[in-house]
């Protein structure tokens, strides 16, 4: 042991010197990781993130202000059978045909009520095709909440994702620094050929641009996570990392979750209801055709008195549209091909929503079985491998450890990629079929696709 300690201590201290080198490198780098911006004190999970999916987001506003239009189209439809109230005046005069040729006064002011009392389905039909249109847009505005929970779960992962890109290239930068470093020394000291001192150079600023990149998708991604969230430029420092337990919970198979998410889905839903909307628009254009009741009272006073005028009066009016030439006929074309163009897009919708289903549960069967598990032992072997760096290293045979430190990076970075992935597949799963992850699991296995 005596003839290796003496070889053995510049080993130690090269590798010291990297550490510090590394060390002062990851400190500069971290520090203009972000610019100074209006940031968040505490780190943000990722519950705090999905709780502003019902913030007033640009596409939530859009949502909601178009079933507010619905809703006051449902009261304008029922609105054809309200009371109405007319007040009408005239301040004229004129000549009388008997009597007296002088011009005479002749003003008159008449209140009058109305109520329809009924038009043979032209209100009832009405108001029966805004009500669909009303819960299709109540299942739009829902649809915009789940799809805006997927961006900002996404948008989160990105975050996370760029932090750990960032930490591991700015590994491999410090070590090809310190290569190089060593390079130049050797390359002074006549021991290092100038092209291979060029290549050391060259790798190391291949990272060094690599991880400057890293360092502006940390930026980016921070920037659309807040966009994300309704937060425009507050940006979230520190993310606490998910457990994601939802992530191993177990799910039926293809053919038990296509009929929930045929009846389930929120987007087949909104077309439902507007089908039945369109169906109502097509029997209110037939009723347009009918005859109507109305009820009139009305009451009024003249400043020419005659035999032929009532002071007050009221009765049922009947009106009867006995001819009106195209006009219902077109309607009812309308409507019609109106029915057809969304009988078309649901069966569209229905098989986008069934091979989407496959190629989610497909997806998720995948990482399960395959994906992740590789990921997993890459990981086992990539710590036997720093295990074996660090004795090598203390053998005197070789001195990759930094390599090894970085590999580990990579490696937890690669695993997270598709721990994420899953998490994303399983809040698509959620937001197609309809119903939350719990009562999926709830429901008989069956086969796995």
């Amino acid at each position: 042991m005596e003839f290796r300690t003496p070889r053995l201590l510049p080993r130690i201290s090269a590798w010291t010197d990297m550490l510090r080198v590394r060390a002062w490198v990851m400190a500069v780098l971290l520090g203009a990781c972000l610019p100074p911006v209006p940031v968040e004190a505490a780190p943000l999970t990722l519950e705090e993130a999905l709780a502003t999916a019902d913030a007033p987001h640009p596409q939530n506003r859009i949502a909601a202000a178009e079933l507010a239009m619905a809703r006051a189209d449902e009261t304008l439809a029922a609105s054809r059978s309200d009371l109405t109230v007319n007040f009408s005046g005239a301040l004229r005069s004129g000549r009388p045909t008997l009597g007296s040729d002088r011009w005479t006064a002749d003003n008159e002011a008449r209140l009058t009520l109305s109520k329809p009392l009924y038009d043979f389905g032209r209100t009832a039909h009405g108001v029966d095709a805004a009500r669909a249109e009303v819960k299709a847009r109540q299942e739009q505005l829902l649809d915009v909440r789940d799809q805006r929970r997927i961006a900002i779960m996404a948008r989160f992962f990105d975050v996370l994702l760029a932090d750990m890109r960032y930490t591991a290239d700015n590994e491999y930068m410090a070590v090809a620094y310190v290569n190089w470093d060593d390079g130049r020394k050797r390359f002074e000291a006549g021991e290092l050929p100038r092209a291979e001192l060029a290549r050391l150079e060259s790798r190391y600023q291949e990272i060094k641009l690599r991880r400057g990149e890293d360092a502006r998708q940390e930026r980016l991604t921070r920037e659309r996570l807040a966009d994300a969230m309704n937060q425009p430029g507050k940006l979230a420092t520190d993310l606490v990392r998910p457990k994601l337990a939802d992530n191993a919970i177990g799910l039926p198979g293809y053919e038990r979750l296509l009929p929930v998410a045929l009846v389930h889905n929120r987007s087949l839903l909104a077309l439902d209801a507007q089908v039945a909307a369109a169906r109502q628009r097509i029997a209110a254009a037939r009723a347009e055709g009918n005859p109507r009741v109305d009820l009139e009272v009305a009451g009024g006073d003249f400043s020419r008195r005659t035999v032929s005028r009532n002071y007050a009066g009221g009765g049922l009016v009947v009106t009867w549209p006995l001819y009106s030439g195209r006009e219902i006929d077109a309607g009812v074309a309308r409507a019609r091909a109106e029915e057809e163009k969304l009988l078309a897009e649901r069966e569209a919708l229905r098989r986008s929503v069934a091979g989407a289903l496959l190629d989610t549960l497909t997806e998720i069967a995948w990482l399960r079985a395959s994906a992740l598990p590789a990921a997993d032992q890459a990981g086992q072997y990539r710590d036997l491998a720093l295990e074996r760096a660090r004795a090598e290293y203390d053998m005197e045979y070789r001195t990759n450890l930094g390599n090894a430190m970085a590999d580990i990076q990579t490696v937890s970075l690669q695993r997270a990629e598709l721990e994420y992935r899953l998490a994303l597949a399983l809040a698509r799963l959620a937001a197609l079929t309809g119903q939350p992850l719990a009562a999926l699991a709830a429901m008989p296995e069956g086969d796995n696709p």
